[in-house]
C-alpha cells in the first residue's frame, strides 16, 4: 500500500494505492504555513476516517510545484509515517524522453502527467491538459517523447485578477450560464469565463496539432475544472480526473 501526494498551488491531492488499485483519495487546500505537525494531524484523521492505519503505508512519492512545502511533507511523512518519500525531481526514472530545451525546468506536475498518459493511453501523438492554477498544455509525440507545450492562467485566478482589477465587477460562482449573451454582469462574466476560456482551450489544441502535422491527436483532460471547462469545447477525447494520481503510482513502481 503507497501513498501518492501532488502539491498544488491551490490544491493538495493525495492518493492510497493497494498495488494498481486507487483505494481513496483526497484534496486539500495547499496551506504554505501549515507546520510539519499541523499536515500529520491532518492526515491521521483523513487516513481514519476511510479506515486506513498509517502503519500500512509501505512507501510515499511526492510531488510539488510549491518548493517550500516538500521539506514540510517529507518530515511529515517521517514523522507520522517512518517513510522517506520518493519525490519526483531531477535523478528520478520516470521512463520518460524529455526533448525540451530545459528538462530540468519542467514542472514535476507535468513530467507525472506525461508519464501516467504514455502509459495508459499507449504512446502518442497526445496532449495533456491540466486545468489546475494555471492550465498547462503538455505534448507527447508519436515516439512517446516528451516536447514541451504551454502554460496560461488558470481559470480561477483569471476570474480573480478581472475582479482585483476592475472594481465594479463582482466575485462570482464559475458555472455554466445558460447563454453566451449574458443579460447581467454575472451571467456575462461566467459567459466570459467558461464559454471564453473553452475557445481559448480549442484554439491552443488546433495550433499544437498543427505543429504536430496530424489531427490524429488524443487530447485529455485533467485538474480540478476539468469536467467544467472541457464540457464546453469540441477537442478533449478524455477526462481523467484522477491521471496525476495514476502517474505517481507508476513512477514509484519504475523506482521500486
Amino acid at each position: 500500500m503507497i501513498l501518492v501526494v501532488d502539491i498544488g498551488n491551490t490544491n493538495i491531492v493525495l492518493g492510497i494505492y493497494e498495488h494498481k488499485e486507487l483505494l481513496h483519495h483526497f484534496r486539500i487546500s495547499t496551506s504554505r504555513q501549515s507546520t510539519v505537525d499541523e499536515y500529520g494531524v491532518l492526515i491521521h484523521n483523513l487516513f481514519q476516517m476511510s479506515q486506513i492505519s498509517v502503519n500500512d503505508i509501505e512507501g510515499v512519492i511526492v510531488s510539488s510545484v510549491v518548493p517550500p512545502l516538500i521539506p514540510v511533507v517529507e518530515e511529515m511523512c517521517r514523522k507520522y509515517m517512518s517513510q522517506d518519500p520518493l519525490i519526483v525531481g531531477p535523478g528520478i526514472k520516470t521512463g520518460l524522453n524529455l526533448r525540451n530545451d530545459n528538462p530540468r525546468e519542467v514542472g514535476a506536475d507535468r513530467i507525472v502527467n506525461a508519464v501516467a498518459a504514455v502509459e495508459k493511453y499507449g504512446g502518442g501523438p497526445l496532449i495533456v491538459v491540466d486545468f489546475g492554477t494555471a492550465t498547462t498544455f503538455d505534448c507527447i509525440d508519436a515516439s512517446g517523447s516528451y516536447l514541451g507545450g504551454a502554460i496560461v492562467p488558470g481559470v480561477g485566478i483569471a476570474a480573480e485578477a478581472l475582479v482585483q482589477r476592475a472594481s465594479k465587477l463582482p466575485r462570482i460562482e464559475l458555472e455554466k450560464p445558460k447563454k453566451a449573451i449574458g443579460r447581467n454582469t454575472v451571467h456575462a462574466m461566467q459567459s466570459g469565463m467558461i464559454f471564453g476560456y473553452a475557445g481559448q482551450v480549442e484554439g491552443l489544441v488546433r495550433r499544437i496539432k498543427a505543429e504536430l502535422g496530424t489531427d490524429n491527436v488524443k487530447v485529455i483532460a485533467t485538474g480540478g475544472l476539468a469536467e467544467l471547462i472541457s464540457g464546453e469545447t469540441h477537442c478533449i477525447d478524455d477526462i481523467d480526473p484522477l491521471l496525476t494520481l495514476d502517474g505517481l503510482r507508476i513512477i514509484y513502481e519504475r523506482n521500486e
